[in-house]
C-alpha cells in the first residue's frame, strides 16, 4: 500500500472521549451493569457483513477498547486496506464481558464510517485505473474526523486534497468575485497577493471558463481547478494549459464520468462523495464465548 497520511492519535483520543460521553452519560452503561455479572469474561468477533469492503480504522476500533479498558485483549485478523468479504473475521477482542459490550457501539460507529470511505474510494480510483488521472477527496467531511477520513480515502486507493485552509492558497468563485471588486485582472491580482503574503504555498484557481483557464495559466499558479466543465471544454482547456499547471477535474463528477475524464489529459479528479455521501458498512461484534 503506497504511503498513508499519519492519524492523529491525540485528535482520534479526544473524539473517543466524546463519543463514549455521549453514549454513557452520568449513569453508565445501566443494562450491561445491572445484567452481566462483573467478573463475566467473553470472547468477541468484528464480522463483516458486506459482500465486498475495504478495511479501515482497525486500529482506531481498538483505541476505543483499550480506553474503556486497558487490559482487553484486541487481536486484529486483517489490516487497514485488505479487500473483506461477508463472513470474514476482523478482530477477535478477550476480557471483561462489561467492558466488551460497552464499547461495542462506539467502536462499530467508527470503523463501519471508515470503512464505508475506503471502500466508496476504491471505488471511485478503480474507475481510472489504468490511466495518469488520481481521484481526490475534498474538504467535505465530518467535522472533527478530516484526519480520519482522509486517511481512510487513502487506504481506500485514492488521493488526498488540501487537508484544510492552511496548506494550500485556493482562489475560489467567491474569492475571485470579491477580488474583481478593485476592477479587471481579479485572478492575476489575487494570485500575486496570495505569493506575497505565503510564498510558501502552492496556488490552485478555481476556473468557471475557458479565459480563466488561460489568465491562471499565465500567472503561473501550481493548480487550475476545472470547475463544472464538459468533457470538451476541458479538452480545450488541457490545450490552453499546455502542461504549465496540474488540472483538476471538479464539480458535476459521477462515477460514470470518471473513465472518460481520465483519457482526456487532465491530473486529478476531485469528489466529494469519498467522504460525504458514504454508506456505513454492516460490522457486527459477535460473542463467540461467554465464561
Amino acid at each position: 500500500m503506497k504511503n498513508l497520511p499519519a492519524i492523529d492519535w491525540k485528535r482520534v483520543e479526544t473524539l473517543i472521549d466524546l463519543a463514549l460521553s455521549e453514549d454513557l452519560g452520568d449513569l453508565g452503561d445501566t443494562t450491561t451493569t445491572a445484567c452481566v455479572p462483573e467478573n463475566a469474561r467473553a470472547q468477541a468477533i468484528l464480522l463483516c457483513k458486506e459482500d465486498e469492503m475495504v478495511l479501515a480504522g482497525i486500529g482506531v476500533a481498538e483505541k476505543v477498547f483499550k480506553t474503556i479498558d486497558p487490559e482487553l485483549e484486541f487481536t486484529a485478523l486483517k489490516s487497514d486496506g485488505d479487500l473483506c468479504v461477508r463472513g470474514e473475521k476482523l478482530a477477535v477482542i478477550s476480557g471483561s464481558a462489561r467492558s466488551i459490550l460497552t464499547g461495542e457501539r462506539t467502536a462499530l460507529n467508527f470503523i463501519q464510517r471508515l470503512c464505508g470511505v475506503a471502500t466508496m474510494s476504491r471505488i471511485y480510483a478503480r474507475e481510472l485505473e489504468g490511466t495518469s488521472c488520481i481521484v481526490l477527496d475534498t474538504r467535505k467531511t465530518t467535522p472533527g474526523y478530516r484526519n480520519l477520513e482522509k486517511y481512510a480515502v487513502a487506504v481506500g486507493g485514492a488521493g488526498n486534497h488540501r487537508i484544510g485552509l492552511y496548506d494550500r492558497i485556493m482562489i475560489k468563485d467567491n474569492h475571485r468575485e470579491l477580488a474583481a471588486i478593485e476592477g479587471d485582472g481579479a485572478i492575476t491580482r489575487a494570485v500575486d497577493r496570495a505569493r506575497a503574503a505565503y510564498p510558501q504555498l502552492e496556488i490552485e484557481v478555481e476556473a468557471d471558463t475557458l479565459d480563466e483557464v488561460a489568465e491562471a495559466a499565465n500567472c503561473g499558479v501550481e493548480h487550475i481547478m476545472l470547475d463544472n466543465m464538459s468533457n470538451e471544454e476541458m479538452k480545450k482547456a488541457v490545450a490552453i494549459n499546455a502542461g504549465r499547471a496540474k488540472l483538476e477535474a471538479s464539480g458535476g463528477i459521477t462515477l460514470k464520468r470518471l473513465a472518460s475524464i481520465g483519457q482526456i489529459g487532465v491530473d486529478f479528479v476531485s469528489s466529494g462523495a469519498l467522504t460525504h455521501s458514504v454508506r456505513s458498512m454492516d460490522i457486527s461484534l459477535d460473542i463467540e464465548v461467554c465464561r
